[in-house]
């Protein structure tokens, strides 16, 4: 085995992302499409952080920061909606919100 390069950690935030992205399109679940949005999240963060690493330069590191503040709020924001929901319908699936409609 070799040193971990910079294609080994591309190759797993790509996958991590395109995990994050099938779990958004597959799934009709509110949380677990939350989920899937914090991995595609933390895929891009991996990514960022380790470019910063293998340059030497910071600013990768300074946008995994901002990131994370934006994950943060997301979340926040989008546990308070599935709250407001799952009183609305008594479940946190997708299709319960037609129900919603005007």
């Amino acid at each position: 085995m070799g040193p971990i390069t910079l294609d080994h950690y591309v190759f797993l935030s790509a996958a991590l992302f395109c995990l994050g992205v099938a779990g958004v399109l597959i799934r009709r679940n509110i949380l677990v499409m939350f989920m899937s949005l914090e991995i595609m999240l933390n895929a891009v963060n991996l990514l960022l952080g380790s470019i910063a690493a293998f340059r030497g330069d910071a600013a990768g590191q300074v946008f995994v920061f901002f990131i994370m503040l934006v994950a943060a709020a997301e979340i926040a924001v989008g546990l308070a909606v599935m709250v407001m929901v799952y009183r609305n319908t008594g479940s946190i699936d997708l299709k319960d919100l037609s129900n919603l409609k005007w």
